[in-house]
């Protein structure tokens, strides 16, 4: 990402938040949750979710598929990071800079990437850490829109708090069946 106008570099435990976000809480690490409750909470497509795992855009970070059958967990940090590469496709950002800003949040703790705007001109992707950062990149002409990641951060942890999570299972343990036909089979398979 690049960093707006040519301001010397501020380190975050200095700089303030461009967003007061004291109270976001993330769920717990351990907690999973497949691909159908990570599509709903991230407003994506199933088709999205898999093709952007496989091509390792955002990968589940709780359990990654392992074979034929396996079920991908994405953890709530995973989920965020979907949100917010769904809402840099609406906006029209091009792969390279939406890969660029997922390495980048991947080098983040969780409380330092809650006190980022993210901003865009469609061409570049900005990191912005205080409201003086986002008027220069205005007033510069480039920014056109920006998410703040705090506020992604509050619609997916109310969004999940109201959609199933699972702890992921040991390579050991086996995946408990959830519908009827996996349940058929696991008991054709126990005979």
């Amino acid at each position: 990402m690049t960093a707006p106008g040519s301001k010397p570099e501020v380190h975050p435990e200095v700089q303030g938040a461009l967003f007061d976000d004291a109270s976001l809480r993330p769920l717990p690490a351990h907690i999973g949750y497949r691909g159908p409750v990570a599509c709903a909470a991230a407003g994506i497509t199933y088709r999205q979710l898999d093709y952007w795992a496989r091509t390792g855009l955002v990968v589940p970070t709780v359990r990654p598929a392992s074979g034929s059958g396996s079920q991908r967990l994405y953890g709530f940090r995973d989920i965020l990071v979907l949100r917010i590469v769904k809402r840099l496709i609406d906006t029209g950002v091009s792969l390279p800079n939406i890969r660029a800003a997922v390495d980048h949040l991947a080098e983040r703790s969780g409380e330092d990437v809650a006190g980022l705007t993210i901003m865009s001109d469609g061409a570049s992707i900005y990191e912005c850490r205080s409201a003086d950062e986002v008027v220069d990149l205005v007033r510069g002409g480039q920014g056109v829109f920006g998410i703040a990641v705090g506020s992604v951060w509050r619609e997916v942890e109310g969004t999940l708090a109201n959609l199933p999570g699972e702890e992921p299972t040991t390579d050991h343990e086996p995946v408990a069946p959830s519908d009827e036909l996996s349940m058929r089979r696991a008991r054709l398979h126990a005979v």
